[in-house]
């Protein structure tokens, strides 16, 4: 019996790179950095992170960062911007934290606060 189990990292995480040459330790950084996200947020099925190099500019370079979160639910998405790509993933990750914990938050406040329910003109029947 073969069983097939992805030991590294159990979430789907996509990492991918335009303009950019993607080093094994820039995918193993993101990874560990988006790991805070599942920790908030369970139900999340999967997150696809491009990381861009913006090379208009002679002089400095400028990395984008963008993500994609499928979760159930509305999709999350995300663009962030920095002079360097590491603090472009660190900006990122913060930034969709706070979205996530936001979400969450106002899922909760739903489910405790359910909305009224008027049962004007309607007919219920007595209890015996």
């Amino acid at each position: 019996m073969i069983i097939m189990n992805k030991t590294n990292h159990p979430h789907d995480v996509i990492v991918s790179g335009i303009h950019l040459d993607l080093t094994p330790a820039l995918t193993a950084y993101t990874r560990d950095k988006l790991e805070r996200l599942f920790r908030h947020e369970e139900r999340i099925v999967r997150i696809k992170v491009e990381l861009e190099c913006d090379r208009k500019h002679d002089k400095e370079h400028k990395f984008l960062a963008k993500a994609h979160i499928v979760i159930h639910g509305p999709d999350i998405n995300g663009i962030v911007e920095s002079d360097d790509c590491y603090k472009a993933v660190d900006l990122l990750v913060d930034k969709l934290d706070q979205v996530i914990c936001r979400r969450h938050g106002l899922q909760k406040a739903k489910r405790n606060h359910p909305h009224a329910v008027e049962f004007n003109g309607v007919f219920l029947p007595k209890a015996v």
